[in-house]
């Protein structure tokens, strides 16, 4: 390593060390900007100590799960991985979890990277990574004030993968866009795909990206929708159509609150409550075997994995079941939104909407969710909360849905908790999952007493 890296290296990692002493955050990201100011190539120098594969996961919704469940798979199989393990995808961060993995003297001991990567920053970071493969999970619209409209993301996705050329790319081909990217950029790629419907309506909604031929400009044609504009479709006019995915699920069953599938030939009984999930899994199967490894102990790993990874995380307190989860976004919201409705029993439902840069500042993407099927969710009450609370509140008012309002986040829940149904959901954007979680996780340590 260069002299210079190393100097890059010890700053980063002191700069980490003060900010926790300081207790001014993780110190997952202010690292990797230091790093960077003093050797702007540190983030190749320090991937090309990666002894086998490189894969990088991008997508709007499902990365940090995916991710997450690759570097499982591979740590499984005795490998080790370097990964982003807290989310943080920007350069900065990235850079900060290969140079938090180094030893003392700067040096990686790493089989493998698992690298999630933000859709806007992967035009700076693919060309620097140079990744065996990368995994796109989808293309919808997320922050408008950051992204913008979905043609945005798309054009720097296509920008970032065909930078790297000989990165091999593993595609979910129900979404037009993402199967069009990959036919268009050249690389090579491999497909993945649900062929049956296991998506119920309120998943389906009328949230649309894109339900255009790519090759014609004629309207598709859909035999049926998963999401958004996830599904089985083909142009009536010039035949561009879904392909056969190469890897699939298939005989999905719901039972019991949790989802069972088929794949590869191999039954899987994960602990799954969202269909996305399976999608998630998938997707990451996909990609191990295309690398050819990670995947000949999947069954086991998959079946103990924990699909929560502190956004889907669910507490006990004094006797009621608390979901928490994160939705950012429109059709991830819708998700929650179904998730909420396949419960026939009596909730409560707590909605926390913030508009900080981590969040997106523009919250009209409320209006894009089909917020109407929660007046028939069977909630005792509904309440908004956050710095958008009202926002939240209004939207709900135009679907004649009641609510009410609350400044107090944990006197809300204490209210549910005490005089509830037993049953409650709590659904927050970015920056109230950290706060949020460690708040419940607070509440079901004291066994739901304040004090």
């Amino acid at each position: 390593m260069r002299l210079r890296s190393k100097f890059a290296v010890k700053c980063a990692k002191a700069t980490s060390s003060l900010i926790k002493k300081l207790n001014r955050g993780s110190g997952v990201t202010l690292p990797g900007y230091v790093a960077r100011l003093i050797d702007p190539n540190i983030l190749k120098e320090l991937s090309g100590q990666v002894r086998k594969k490189t894969i990088v996961t991008m997508g709007t919704n499902g990365k940090t799960t995916t991710n997450a469940i690759l570097c499982k798979a591979l740590e499984h199989e005795g490998q080790k991985v370097i990964i982003n393990r807290t989310g943080a995808n920007m350069l900065n961060g990235i850079i900060s979890a290969f140079v938090l993995a180094t030893d003392k003297h700067g040096n990686l001991d790493a089989d493998y990277a698992c690298i999630e990567v933000d859709e806007i920053a992967s035009v700076g970071v693919l060309p620097k990574l140079e990744p065996d493969c990368a995994l796109l999970t989808n293309i919808s619209r997320d922050q408008l004030d950051r992204f913008g409209e979905v043609d945005i993301t798309y054009n720097k996705l296509m920008t970032a993968v065909t930078s790297v050329p000989k990165t091999t790319l593993i595609i979910n081909c129900d979404d037009i866009l993402s199967y069009s990217l990959a036919q268009e950029s050249k690389n090579a790629f491999v497909t993945y795909g649900i062929s049956e419907q296991i998506f119920d309506d309120v998943s389906r909604s009328e949230i649309r990206e894109s339900i255009f031929c790519r090759k014609c400009g004629k309207k598709l044609e859909y035999e049926f929708f998963h999401y958004g504009q996830l599904g089985m479709y083909h142009c009536p006019n010039c035949g561009w159509n879904r392909p056969n995915p190469e890897y699939t699920a298939e005989h999905v069953i719901r039972k019991e609150e949790l989802y069972s599938f088929d794949m590869d030939g191999i039954h899987f009984d994960p602990e799954i409550r969202t269909p996305y999930n399976i999608y998630n899994t998938l997707a990451a199967y996909a990609a191990l075997r295309t690398l050819g490894a990670g995947y000949a102990g999947f069954k086991a790993m998959i079946e103990a994995f924990d699909y929560g990874n502190n956004r889907e995380s669910i507490f006990n307190i004094n006797g009621t079941r608390v979901q928490l989860h994160l939705a950012k976004n429109p059709i991830g919201f819708q998700q929650k939104v179904s998730h909420v409705l396949r419960d026939p029993n009596p909730k409560d439902i707590i909605i926390q909407i913030n508009d900080t840069y981590q969040d997106g500042e523009d919250v009209s993407w409320l209006w894009d969710v089909d917020f109407q099927y929660l007046a028939e969710s069977n909630a005792r009450k509904i309440i908004t909360a956050g710095t958008r609370k009202y926002d939240m509140a209004l939207r709900l008012k135009y679907e004649d849905v009641p609510c009410e309002s609350t400044d107090n986040l944990r006197a809300s829940v204490m209210e549910c908790v005490k005089q509830g149904t037993k049953n409650l959901y709590v659904i927050v954007n970015y920056s109230g999952l950290y706060q949020t979680n460690h708040m419940l996780t607070e509440l079901e340590s004291k066994g739901g007493t304040d004090e």
